[in-house]
């Protein structure tokens, strides 16, 4: 019976792979069988200069376990370009990271609720127009930078607020990929750039940075430019309970908890063996494939990553003439992800689709003569 067994479950997993667009496809396939961490409560620090755009924090995986990539100020690989964050998704007895991307329209990220815009579908920090990004001050922190091409439009949340870090499963987010996500998803897609492929690989080398050391609250949680840990931004807390030796067991044993341990996620491991080599690999920004997603919280511009919501309603966003760029083809792709020794590139997030504006879109700012930072309340929700 075991032999039989462990054929359906291999079967079941390469039909989940297949399921993926090739397009989908830059990296090496991470699966690990211990749910990631919560995700920390950390403020977003000021935004270093027009034309950089937000990139979530997230946990990855390497060869030291789980390790948090802190979330940062980048800037596109090109104009008319948005970021899909990345995610770990539960499927086939393991956590599989789906690498994010840069691409036309935001795809699936497994409802996953990263905060500043990132509300589990859709992102609500901003949008192209005729070849200028345009910020909504209530979920970026823009207050020490003169930025002409500036709006509010309030991020409504009604869901329940949870820190959780994963999609399906037990514990996980229960959100499923819209049609409009979908069709992101076979859209093509650009790898992260340069620089957000240091600044994993940095983030990768840092021991502070492991779940394992830092018990879920990172000391260097967020920056303001890629691998730039000296504008360090601390967590404020963990997002919830970490097991730092459960993910030190993992960690020894290839990404496999031992069997008398049990998974923080409530789930169990088709293998609970040290015997998956791509798990001593990290998984790094824009690989992998899949879908998954979710919403977000009125507020007014927090400087926190606001607390998860689990709901599926698209996010309103901002709509009129809204820029959307060819498909890129033909522009050169950022450089694809090359890790340190040891380590390898997670299969990208994925993630979802920018749900097309609903509503009349609020026309920018000409000028933002005083950029006072609203009052941020605690935990601030999308």
């Amino acid at each position: 019976m075991k032999p039989l067994s462990r054929y359906l479950r291999i079967i079941l997993l390469a039909a989940i792979v297949l399921a993926i667009p090739a397009s989908s496809f830059a990296g090496i396939f991470i699966s690990v069988g211990i749910a990631p961490p919560p995700l920390p409560v950390y403020a977003q620090p000021a935004i270093p200069a027009p034309g950089y755009m937000w990139t979530p924090g997230y946990w990855a995986w390497g060869p030291g376990g789980y390790y948090w990539v802190p979330g940062t100020w980048v800037q596109p690989p090109t104009v008319g370009l948005l970021w899909t964050p990345g995610y770990w998704g539960w499927g086939g007895g393991a956590y599989i990271f789906h690498a994010g991307y840069w691409g036309p329209h935001i795809g699936f990220y497994g409802g996953v609720n990263y905060g500043f815009g990132y509300g589990g579908v859709g992102y609500e920090g901003g949008y192209w127009n005729h070849g200028v990004f345009a910020y909504n001050r209530s979920v970026n922190n823009i207050s020490n930078v003169h930025v002409t091409n500036v709006y509010n439009h309030t991020v409504i949340n009604n869901t329940t607020v949870n820190n959780v870090s994963y999609n399906g499963g037990t514990g996980g987010i229960q959100a499923r990929p819209t049609a409009q996500e979908q069709s992101a998803l076979q859209e093509n897609h650009v790898q992260p750039t340069a620089a957000q492929v240091e600044h994993v690989n940095q983030a990768q080398n840092n021991p502070q940075l492991r779940a394992s050391e830092n018990g879920g609250k990172p000391a260097i949680a967020a920056t303001s430019r890629p691998a730039d840990f000296h504008s360090a931004v601390p967590a404020r807390q963990a997002g919830g309970e970490v097991n730092t030796a459960a993910y030190k067991a993992a960690a020894t044993n290839g990404g496999r908890l031992p069997a008398n341990m049990k998974d923080p996620g409530g789930n169990v491991a088709a293998n609970r063996e040290p015997n998956n080599p791509a798990a001593n690999r990290s998984a790094a920004p824009g690989t992998n494939p899949s879908n998954s997603g979710h919403q977000p919280a009125a507020s007014t511009y927090n400087s926190e990553r606001p607390a998860q919501t689990a709901s599926r309603q698209p996010a309103a966003q901002p709509n009129t003439e809204q820029y959307h760029a060819p498909a890129p083809t033909n522009h050169s792709e950022a450089q694809p992800y090359r890790a340190p020794a040891e380590s390898g590139h997670s299969v990208a997030q994925p993630s979802h689709q920018q749900p097309q504006p609903a509503h009349s879109q609020p026309k920018p700012e000409k000028e933002q003569k005083e950029h006072s930072q609203p009052k941020h309340e605690n935990e601030p929700k999308h």
